[in-house]
């Protein structure tokens, strides 16, 4: 059995509610991702997407380094535990529609779990397409 730990990124960067979301963008374009954690301290309190940003910043006309990430964020966070089975992440993230889960411990983040990370498990493979499969369906 392959748990969460196993396979999640350890090195995860993040911002603050308070950071402008220009730093989330900077952390997505370097990381080559679309999401980041929002924490204070380590308590993970939101996710902040590239959509958040262009839906709630651009489109608006805002500007985006005045805008706070917890301006956009959701704060409803799916996490999961160092010990959860990565089967049981990819059906997480599908029934979710999300790429990304931060891992928590004791409330505070440990890691992060990307979809790419359950593709590197062989035998997680056909589940980590299903899983991006249903990410990428419009809900009904």
């Amino acid at each position: 059995m392959t748990i969460v730990q196993d396979i999640m990124s350890k090195n995860v960067q993040s911002c603050t509610p308070h950071d402008p979301v220009t730093a989330a963008a900077k952390i997505m374009r370097e990381i080559n991702c679309g999401s980041v954690p929002i924490c204070e301290g380590k308590k993970v309190v939101g996710m902040i997407t590239d959509r958040d940003i262009v839906i709630n910043c651009v489109a608006d006309g805002k500007d985006c380094s005045s805008v706070h990430c917890h301006d956009c964020m959701t704060s409803d966070v799916i996490t999961c535990s160092p010990e959860t089975d990565a089967h049981e992440c990819a059906r997480m993230m599908a029934d979710h529609q999300i790429r990304r889960i931060p891992v928590v411990q004791n409330g505070e983040m440990v890691g992060i779990c990307a979809i790419g990370d359950l593709a590197t498990v062989d035998i997680h493979i056909n589940e980590a397409g299903d899983a991006l499969s249903s990410i990428s369906q419009p809900l009904q």
